[in-house]
């Protein structure tokens, strides 16, 4: 990811058209008219030994021939020329290319990766950025920049979509064009061979004149790249993604099920359902359709944030109400129960015209001083998360004035308003005052209440990412070395499985509860390990060849004595022998009944998407599990916050939380074994894919009877196979100050908030003012805590020191962060150390090891700006090789430390 030369790609001073021609069928012409047509202030220079002029502009033969170096160059000759081309673009110094031409549909794979090596290795990038190939262009409104295939100009607006569809992109341009719905940036992605959806979310999610961005995805290739990218912007904008097929996608899934030989661990997972949590652990909200994507984006960049799913619905039709309350419920939301309060006010005002429910009715003929107060009454009740009003026509109203009245009262209110004048020709002119209101307006109800749910989805998509999960428990030491070695041990064999022993050994080294079992290879040995093991136990067939023994007669459960134990020995093995002859028997497993009387079956099963890595699913277990379908998946690394909304998109969870019959299960021991399977898959980069079914879960906790693991040779470590970096625990380290105090030095983690907040409560107002250049308030609220605690680290770190205070509890005394570049090229520092600290080396320790961790990241510079008066921080970066800057004119100092052919220098005296 590198946003190094985008801006000229995206707002250049001069633009070449490499292949521009006078004829209509070809590219080169259409690009020509619409960079002519659409305005654009700079030189627009056509390139092309076939004509004198073309769109009445002079042509040069070469790139070299060009009186000035273009910013941007769309090349629109076939693509086998590109690398030749972009060749002598970049030694012209342009910057981006935007590759139009023919020829990529038309090439097989091998071809394909043969000419995108020949056009990287022309390019360089980032010293020459590549859009395409295979792309429709792009078009920047406020530059009258039309670098496109469209057949149509873009309206300017505040929203940027990024299509990987050549096709979607016209038809959205069209579409958006006939409802009057204008565009900030308009970028057909086409191979990206180079820019990405991480680039240019990257770019646009620091633009301030980009209110929201529009993703259409077909396929992600750098999964980390993208969710890093997408988790950034979206704390500063709503992204929104379409991604299609979701139905086809399932289909495939359950197909490729249908079809599997033998027993699969991947089977039946869907990477559609892969792609939605992706969007949804990066904040983003997936809609389903394009009017969908534009009226999400409407109201969220438009609009107040919704509490919550509760909906105030006012109307004057009976029917339009119904149709909405009936959208609402259908799509998971809930009508707003109003207070005693509000039901006596709208009796006051109604009288006989109101049925005394949700939604509120108004006679037909209702005045506008009618709705609005109406209108003030639902807003006022607590339990009103929103405000839905609906206008049905009917003649001799004036529509217009009470669509006024409602903006004007939308606009005061502090909750959200959206609204639906039915009607077409009569209803135009009132959304056009929502409109100019920004008020959010919809054709239909069915369509506000879906702009509705859509914005109820995007606040809990939000929340996950600044929510504050509980602390694991402290006593969680997995024996990672042992879980290896199993793994280790069956690949040396030749195995890709592991035996169930072996799983519940794995299982049993990240602390998961397993039923305990003895493996025998005779009857007689089976009688004793039940004795041991004492009754009721169940005996299970062992052979590699039979994966799952039940179906061949293989398990017997409830077994009471050794006759019986005996018996059901016999009978396996001669059921066996005449269903599988060739099956060879390695013997028998004996367990303990593990049954709970009461108890949940559940299932966790992980697998290894081919995009975003390891996937866990968790669900509704048991025999009958493909019969129920109740599942939800995830994206490791998993924290309590992350593994209960997991558990939470179950049907099951309705039964885990208890009924009258039954006590609520251990939700928390539910949840504390999905991270250690998380944790699992982090650290044990052989383990490839696992499934433990049933799980029994009850108020006791859960109980293991036994798990499927899959493995194969390690090709990435653990964490880098994951589409989000874990916490990077191998950075933690502990020291001593000069006054003998042990601390430990480590990443922060979203669990540390209420220490954080802690840390900043006992700050100085100097120290605040050293570190913010200003006076600051204290009391930050939850989102800017979340901020400072719940880090991506690819993108930035913070390494918090922390002691134990004589009570036991530990106390946050300093934190150093960093802030890189997507490039890497570049990391700002900050650092804030408690006065009360100051003079026992902590300052040092702090700063050393975070130069120490930027320098091995291969950042090419660490750069910082503290004020004039604020010596200490200036004298500690000159012992660690900073150049120091007086910049007068923002009375700041600017430090900088290049890593480039510079060796570690060693630590200074440790005096800060």
């Amino acid at each position: 990811m590198s946003l190094t030369n985008l801006d000229s790609l995206f707002s250049p001073k001069a633009v070449a058209v490499i292949g521009a021609a006078n004829d209509p069928q070809n590219i080169g012409h259409l690009v020509m008219q619409n960079l002519m047509g659409g305005g654009f202030a700079g030189p627009v220079m056509p390139v092309s030994r076939e004509a004198e002029a073309i769109a009445g502009v002079l042509t040069y033969a070469t790139v070299a021939d060009l009186p000035k170096t273009p910013d941007l160059a769309i090349v629109c000759r076939p693509l086998v020329e590109a690398p030749a081309i972009i060749d002598a673009l970049r030694a012209r110094g342009t910057r981006s290319v935007a590759l139009m031409g023919p020829g990529f549909a038309r090439l097989d794979e091998k071809s394909r990766l043969k000419l995108r090596a020949e056009i990287l290795e022309a390019a360089h990038p980032p010293d020459l950025r590549i859009l395409g190939p295979k792309s429709m262009g792009l078009i920047v409104p406020s530059l009258n920049l039309n670098a496109s295939l469209a057949h149509t100009r873009s309206l300017p607006g505040k929203t940027a979509f990024l299509s990987q569809s050549d096709s979607l992109f016209t038809t959205v341009l069209d579409w958006a064009g006939s409802h009057g719905i204008g565009f900030s940036h308009m970028i057909s992605l086409g191979a990206q061979i180079d820019i990405t959806f991480a680039d240019i979310l990257d770019y646009l999610g620091a633009d301030p004149l980009v209110r929201s961005i529009l993703l259409y995805v077909e396929s992600i290739h750098d999964a980390r790249g993208f969710v890093s990218a997408a988790r950034a912007a979206s704390r500063n904008k709503p992204v929104l993604a379409l991604r299609p097929g979701q139905a086809l996608h399932a289909a495939l899934a359950e197909l490729a099920k249908a079809t599997a030989v033998g027993e699969d661990l991947d089977a039946g997972s869907s990477t559609d359902e892969v792609y939605d949590v992706a969007f949804r652990r990066a904040g983003m909200l997936r809609v389903g359709s394009i009017d969908g994507l534009f009226d999400a984006a409407q109201t969220l960049s438009g609009g107040r944030p919704v509490r919550g799913d509760r909906l105030g619905i006012l109307v004057n039709g009976a029917s339009a109400g119904i149709m909405a309350a009936d959208a609402l419920l259908t799509g998971g939301g809930r009508l707003a129960s109003f207070t005693d309060d509000t039901t006596l006010a709208l009796d006051k005002l109604l009288g006989g015209a109101w049925d005394g429910g949700n939604p509120v009715g108004l006679r037909f003929d209702a005045k506008a001083e009618d709705w609005v107060q109406a209108l003030k009454i639902l807003l006022s009740d607590p339990g009103v998360d929103a405000a839905l009003v609906l206008h049905v026509p009917f003649a001799g109203l004036s529509e217009v004035e009470v669509a006024q009245a409602v903006a004007l009262q939308a606009k005061r209110a502090k909750r959200m308003v959206l609204t639906s004048w039915m009607g077409s020709d009569s209803a135009l002119k009132a959304r056009a005052v929502f409109a100019d209101g920004g008020v959010p307006t919809y054709d239909t109800p069915e369509q506000a209440v879906r702009a509705f749910l859509y914005m109820v989805q995007f606040q809990k998509n939000q929340e996950l990412l600044i929510q504050t999960p509980d602390s694991l428990p402290s006593d969680f030491f997995p024996d990672t070395a042992t879980a290896r070695g199993i793994c280790a041990r069956a690949l040396t064999e030749g195995r890709s499985r592991l035996t169930s022993m072996e799983a519940k050994d794995v299982l049993t080294a990240y602390g998961i509860p397993v039923v305990e079992t003895r493996h025998v290879t005779s009857a007689r040995e089976a009688v004793i390990a039940a004795d041991q093991l004492g009754y009721p136990v169940a005996v299970k067939l062992k052979s590699p060849q039979i994966s799952q023994p039940q179906e061949v007669g293989g398990v017997v459960l409830d077994l009471e004595g050794p006759d019986k134990v005996w018996e059901a020995a016999a009978n396996i093995l001669a059921r066996v022998s005449r269903q599988r002859p060739d099956a060879y028997i390695e013997g028998f497993s004996v367990q303990k009944m593990g049954r709970r009387a009461g108890a949940h079956e559940l299932f966790i099963s992980a697998h290894l998407d081919p995009v975003f890595g390891p996937v866990i699913a968790f669900g509704h277990g048991g025999m009958a599990r493909d019969m129920i379908r109740d599942r939800a998946v995830t994206l490791p690394p998993l924290n309590m916050s992350l593994a209960r909304e997991l558990v939470s998109r179950t049907r099951i969870n309705g039964l885990l939380t208890g009924t009258p019959e039954h006590p609520a299960a251990d939700i928390d021991d539910i949840c504390l074994t999905i991270i250690q399977i998380a944790q699992m898959l982090i650290d044990v980069p052989q383990l490839t894919a696992l499934d433990i079914n049933p799980l029994y879960a009850d108020e006791l906790g859960v109980l293991c009877l036994g798990a499927r693991m899959r493995v194969a040779p390690e090709t990435r470590v653990g964490a880098e196979r994951l589409a989000i970096r874990p916490y990077p625990k191998e950075l933690e380290e502990a020291a001593v100050l000069k006054t003998g105090r042990k601390i430990a030095l480590r990443p922060i983690r979203p669990e540390d908030e209420p220490a954080h907040r802690a840390f900043i409560r006992q700050l100085s107002d100097d120290d605040l003012r050293m570190r913010f250049f200003g006076s600051v308030r204290r009391d930050f609220d939850h989102k800017d805590m979340a901020r400072f605690t719940q880090i991506d680290y690819d993108r930035e770190m913070a390494f918090i020191a922390s002691a134990m205070t004589e009570s036991g509890q530990p106390e946050t005394l300093g934190v150093v962060r960093t802030a890189t570049k997507p490039d890497n090229t570049e990391a700002e520092f900050a650092i804030i150390v408690r006065s009360d600290q100051k003079g026992t080396g902590l300052g040092s320790i702090m700063f050393k090891k975070m130069i120490d961790y930027t320098r091995t990241r291969g950042t090419r510079h660490l750069v910082g700006q503290t004020l004039v008066d604020n010596k200490a921080m200036q004298g500690l970066a000159r012992k660690f090789g900073f150049s120091i800057k007086v910049n007068a004119e923002e009375e700041l100092v600017d430090m900088k430390l290049d890593f480039t052919n510079r060796p570690a220098p060693a630590a200074p005296p440790a005096s800060a």
